[in-house]
């Protein structure tokens, strides 16, 4: 795994852009294959500190996708199984966890208008993610 720091911004990824998302998948209540790409931390989100983790999942999006409510559950899933434990014991507490999938690998940052992509913002509370209006 490769860890680079850019304006702020640190991210964590495996370390070339051909294994990103070929680790072993992440068990989801839907059953569909998830796979961890990076995640980014914000120096600052628009709630403060954000920790964004980011992941593949090919079945949001073809001819017969998993449903946006299934998608939904897994992201809680994913937050609180994945991110949750991931988040560092030392020096600032995150404001805000941001969980996105993807069918696609697309560069953080970048669009791709053919991508399926799912996002969902959270807040840490009572050692649980709590889904926030984003």
């Amino acid at each position: 795994m490769a860890v680079a720091i850019l304006t702020g911004i640190a991210l964590a990824r495996p370390a070339s852009a051909e294994v990103a998302g070929s680790g072993a998948p992440v068990p989801v209540p839907s059953g569909e294959e998830v796979h961890w790409i990076e995640t980014i931390r914000d120096s600052q989100g628009p709630a403060g500190l954000t920790l964004r983790f980011r992941f593949l999942a090919p079945a949001i999006g073809g001819g017969s996708p998993v449903s946006q409510e299934a998608a939904e559950a897994d992201m809680q899933a994913l937050c609180d199984g994945f991110a949750l434990p991931r988040v560092p014991e030392v020096g600032p507490r995150p404001a805000q966890i941001v969980i996105s999938l993807s069918d696609r690998l697309v560069p953080f940052g970048e669009t791709d208008d053919e991508a399926v992509q799912y996002f969902e913002a959270y807040s840490i509370e009572d050692g649980a993610c709590v889904w926030e209006l984003f």
